[in-house]
């Protein structure tokens, strides 16, 4: 199923210490795998829901748990991704992982744009790859998609890089244990008007659609709007008329959005 057993206790303390958990806190967990985590995140708060995709992961997992008389930790056999809001009812939660690398971007975008039932988590931590990691938590300069995507909606930042070795079987690419806080306000108000995401993101993808080109070129090509047009906006939010879609903030892409969402 594509995943990675962490054997390295120090880098799962690590995981331990930047979820700040409590004996109050809910925790979910995907891909459990054989519990290594779920042993941990169990003997710290009141309940683990953990979700997995693979049946015969989910029966040695139980077995281990029954073993150890763990009560507290409730075994969904489902894809996370394919789940339906019946079966997952969680609430207040946390959502602590160390996630196949496969599934990395749609369960951010997920846990994100389109939270389940019970809503967004109160905070993620994550072990995903360290190149995405790095992706996610980009400055201006190297911006892309998926970093504006996770910043507009989150604060992330790299708790600590891992190393390959920590894992078994042993993954081709190191790791970073990575934190994203969901922004409590994501729904930001631009010219008296409720914000829309959709057509927010529309110019994002306009704005990254030809990295070779100057974002002003790539705005008035998929927009249709005049160049003068867009140099005056450009000049009136500030941002480089020579300035390329990956050297802008999140903060600059919603002033620009502000002042063309009539358009769009």
């Amino acid at each position: 199923m594509g995943q990675n057993f962490l054997i390295d206790n120090s880098v799962l303390q690590k995981i331990i210490n930047a979820a700040k958990l409590s004996k109050n806190d809910t925790i979910l967990e995907i891909g459990p795998g054989l519990g290594i985590l779920t042993f941990e995140l169990a003997g710290k708060t009141k309940q683990v829901i953990a979700v997995e995709k693979d049946e015969r992961m989910c029966e040695a997992l139980q077995k281990l748990l029954d073993a150890g008389n763990v009560r507290n930790v409730e075994i969904i056999n489902e894809d996370i991704l394919k789940i339906q809001n019946s079966k997952f009812k969680i609430q207040n939660y946390k959502l602590v992982a160390n996630l196949p690398y496969y599934i990395v971007s749609p369960v951010i975008r997920m846990f994100l744009e389109n939270p389940p039932a019970g809503g967004k988590p109160e905070l993620m931590v994550l072990m995903i790859q360290k190149e995405v990691a790095q992706r996610i938590c980009a400055k201006p300069g190297q911006m892309s998609i998926l970093a504006v995507a996770v910043q507009f909606y989150s604060q992330p930042e790299i708790i600590s890089e891992v190393l390959k070795t920590s894992f078994y079987p042993q993954p081709k690419v190191d790791s970073a244990i990575i934190k994203i806080t969901p922004r409590i306000d994501t729904n930001p108000i631009t010219n008296n008007h409720e914000f829309d995401t959709e057509k927010f993101f529309n110019l994002v993808r306009a704005g990254f659609s030809s990295k070779r080109k100057f974002l002003i070129n790539n705005v008035c090509e998929k927009i249709q709007i005049t160049k003068p047009e867009c140099q005056n906006l450009f000049k009136e939010i500030e941002i480089d008329a020579k300035a390329r879609a990956e050297n802008l903030s999140v903060d600059n892409w919603i002033k620009l959005y502000g002042k063309i969402e009539n358009i769009l």
